[in-house]
């Protein structure tokens, strides 16, 4: 308890919701962190056709931010359109139908778990930009740092909010310093060039400055707009007026966004800044802004080292939620909808801090190496989410004025602007869905090619999952059920490897059910089945045995095929139960040293219709022995 935090009861929820401020820091430090490694990403690609092509890093950044323009109204508008949240998976599943929305679940899901594995990899990288010495651990402070905000976010939003708020001001606040500061430099001539730039890791044979390499590395760039959707698919974690409060949320996050990256973009020109695993573009500015590693370039690299690894409680704040929906719905496991004693969707935190683990050990924890697998799956779902308002404005066109149609997350009402706003989003879906392309296209070699069977595994899963739980409500309906089948026959196989109290207690209670008792032990000592059997004729009450003779001392096998031999002759109506002795010792690693055969037989005959298993436990006193005659007689 100490670790996560007292129960907080359900009616606690309200209290749990967060303002502007508070969820500005939940939810939009994965887009704020991302200005510390996009502009990184569209240098990589255009150190390819040479070191003249990195002038492009700007104009490819400009064109970034208007495609970020374009998606933060068309969130805006999802925001207000459905104030229960949901983002994407909501928008397809009401007006795209359900493969739309498992999509967009796959691919929001799949960005979730890559923005935990992308950021804390990524904070790690500026840290070793600082401290070179610390490059070989970079996966295990990566993994710990993981650990740590699992914790964190297993004690609830409130709190993990109040705890991510102060790194991410820190970080806006010290990014428009260092920005500024070296704009002020380069309007007044003495901002200079990076001093001992770092050298670039190897990029192969240079090519031409084509229209292909200009579309890779604007794709590389659109990474700046990842967690973008975050706020909508949150908004239920603000306070009321909920879809205000994340409206303005949003609007705040894509200013700033926009502000900080066209900033870096800018100057990483005029100062020289060379892409590279060793040293960040952020780290090659700021110690040019402020002349070395003083004190300031240490604050930049610290608030985008603890921004960026705050960025994964985005994820954290999403991935739980999204899972919980699509559970509701039937298409994952039910467990995901249940929340912890701290408010939150535990299992789902807990998933998604184990998936990212492993995607940052497999990757080493290098940024580039994972940024391939991370841009289709936000575009995918942004296509999704603007095509669904698209057509959820062409359905509020033709409305009279006055309608109101009630819907499971939203209502539709007549809005004379609806002609424009369905211009927006169908516009916006047309660029996400150039941009998912191009990313794939681009980036498949690099391993975007993971993605790309990914989701679709994950949505054939999904429909997986669904089909059992329809089957399973098929089977369980009480429609048309009539009246409850009568057990008109009781039958019980009482287990036993020798006679003791344990076996007294399991008899006593197979008497309870029934009189049509058999008692089976197992030989495979002769002598040892002559006291068996000589002891229960004290203690047995008049219950037969059966001795099952097992000449390869085999236990189980011969018990198994006597079982099923007597449910494949069993009476109509008739229920066979087995009553299986079961200790409990005092400690609990003395249970490794009993056989489980309860949990053995119920694992054998699970699929055994018209078989009952039933554990009679007997909990073990110290002076335990085995009975030598009985006590007042009968059956004890």
């Amino acid at each position: 308890m100490w670790l996560v935090g007292r129960p907080l009861h359900s009616a606690d929820a309200e209290d749990q919701a967060v303002g502007k401020a508070i969820g500005l820091a939940v939810f939009a430090s994965d887009a704020l962190s991302s200005t510390s490694y996009a502009t990184q990403e569209i240098l990589v690609v255009l150190a390819a056709a040479g070191l003249g092509a990195l002038h492009y890093a700007f104009p490819v950044s400009i064109a970034i931010v208007v495609l970020l323009a374009i998606v933060t109204l068309s969130y805006e508008q999802t925001i207000h359109a459905y104030p229960s949240g949901g983002g994407a998976y909501i928008v397809a599943r009401d007006n795209l139908g359900e493969l739309p929305a498992q999509i967009a679940g796959a691919a929001l899901l799949t960005d979730y778990i890559l923005t935990v594995a992308v950021s804390v990899s990524s904070g790690v990288a500026q840290l070793v930009s600082a401290f070179p010495r610390l490059f070989g651990l970079r996966v295990g402070i990566a993994v710990t740092l993981v650990v740590l905000i699992t914790i964190l976010n297993l004690r609830g939003v409130k709190e993990s909010g109040k705890f991510v708020a102060v790194p991410s001001y820190f970080f806006i606040g010290i990014m428009y310093l260092t920005v500024g500061v070296a704009l002020f430099r380069y309007l007044t001539g003495t901002l200079g060039r990076v001093i001992d730039p770092p050298r670039m890791e190897h990029i192969g044979a240079l090519q031409g400055l084509t229209l292909f390499l200009l579309l890779h590395a604007f794709a590389n760039g659109t990474t700046a707009l990842t967690g973008v959707e975050a706020i909508s698919n949150g908004v239920t974690a603000f306070r009321a007026p909920r879809s205000r409060n994340a409206g303005v949320t949003l609007l705040w996050m894509a200013l700033i966004l926009a502000t900080l990256f066209l900033g870096i973009s800018f100057l990483a020109w005029p100062i020289g800044a060379l892409p590279s695993e060793k040293e960040t573009v952020i780290s090659q500015i700021a110690r040019t802004a402020f002349d070395g590693r003083g004190l300031l370039y240490l604050a930049t690299i610290g608030a985008t080292t603890l921004i960026l690894i705050m960025a994964a409680n985005t994820a954290y704040a999403g991935f739980p939620r999204l899972s919980a929906l699509q559970a509701e719905d039937g298409f994952l496991p039910r467990q995901l909808t249940y929340r912890g004693s701290r408010l939150v969707f535990s299992r789902g935190i807990i998933a998604l801090a184990v998936i990212a683990i492993v995607l940052i050990v497999v990757f080493e924890a290098s940024v580039t190496g994972l940024i391939p697998l991370y841009a289709i799956g936000v575009f995918l779902s942004f296509t999704l989410s603007q095509a669904g308002m698209t057509r959820r404005w062409w359905k509020v066109g033709r409305l009279p004025p006055g309608t109101v149609i009630h819907q499971k997350e939203t209502a539709l009402a007549h809005d004379p602007l609806w002609r424009l706003k369905m211009v927006t989003n169908g516009v916006g879906a047309v660029l996400t869905a150039a941009v998912a392309v191009a990313f794939a296209v681009t980036k498949f070699h690099e391993g975007a090619w993971i993605i790309v069977i990914i989701i679709p595994t994950l949505v054939v899963m999904f429909f997986a999952i669904h089909g059992h739980y329809l089957e399973a409500a098929q089977v369980l309906s009480l429609e048309d059920f009539g009246a409850p089948p009568r057990v008109l026959r009781h039958r019980v196989i009482l287990p036993i490897s020798g006679v003791h109290r344990g076996t007294v207690v399991a008899l006593r209670y197979a008497l309870a059910l029934s009189h049509d008792i058999t008692a089976v032990h197992v030989s495979m000592d002769a002598e040892k089945a002559h006291k068996v059997e000589a002891k229960w004729g004290l203690w047995g009450n008049g219950v037969r045995l059966v001795i099952l003779e097992s000449p390869y001392r085999l236990l189980l096998e011969p018990l198994l095929d006597y079982v099923k031999d007597v449910a494949d002759r069993r009476q109509p109506n008739e229920t066979l139960t087995i009553v299986v002795p079961q200790f409990v010792p005092r400690k609990w690693w003395h249970q490794l040293l009993h056989a489980q055969t309860a949990v053995i037989l119920r694992l054998a005959l699970i699929n055994r219709p018209g078989i009952v298993i039933t554990s009679v436990p007997y909990h073990m006193a110290p002076d335990m022995g085995e009975l030598d005659a009985p006590a007042t007689g009968g059956n004890g």
